[in-house]
């Protein structure tokens, strides 16, 4: 796991545990913030990036009520299996923050607190995203559930995404 900082080099992801609830995700993109808040936000752009392909799960239901207040649903699917994952949006700042709950569904009193910031610097936009566990229990338990490996292969396809997109 790489320390995290505003300066994460363009195509890496790094990750950093910090007490026990929280994890820190940074990746620099060559994409302006605006293109990495509406890749975030609208529901044609996240059902691009969003769920792991190497998982062999598809985003089979992506709704997004983007306001503060407003909520989001995203249904990821494999086989027969469904895997529900929704919160309510508590910031909106256009172009440089978002502030969301995230709840996967088996668990919906995990409700995780993520802010996720972008700041241009040149032509890169720094990402950094700050996910705040209710416990240190829930934290682990997202961890031992392959998190990393899932959100890391959503970053690259993030990634991808952007290149398509500029």
């Amino acid at each position: 796991m790489r320390a995290v900082t505003r300066e994460a080099p363009v195509g890496d992801t790094a990750m950093e545990l910090v007490g026990d609830q929280d994890i820190i995700i940074a990746r620099a993109f060559k994409a302006p913030a605006r293109l990495i808040y509406e890749a975030w936000t609208k529901p044609e752009f996240v059902r691009r990036w969003w769920a792991p392909k190497s998982h062999g799960v598809e985003l089979a239901e992506c709704t997004a009520d983007v306001r503060v207040g407003g909520e989001y649903r995203y249904l990821m699917r494999r086989g027969e299996e469904e895997y529900g994952f929704r919160g309510t949006y508590q910031e909106l700042t256009p172009h440089t923050k978002l502030v969301y709950t995230q709840i996967f569904e088996p668990f919906p009193d995990a409700a995780v607190l993520v802010t996720v910031t972008l700041a241009e610097v040149g032509n890169l936009t720094h990402l950094v995203s700050h996910e705040r566990y209710p416990s240190p229990e829930a934290r682990a338990g997202a961890l031992e559930a392959g998190m990393e490996h899932g959100m890391r292969e959503t970053m690259d396809q993030l990634d991808a995404l952007l290149a398509s997109l500029t």
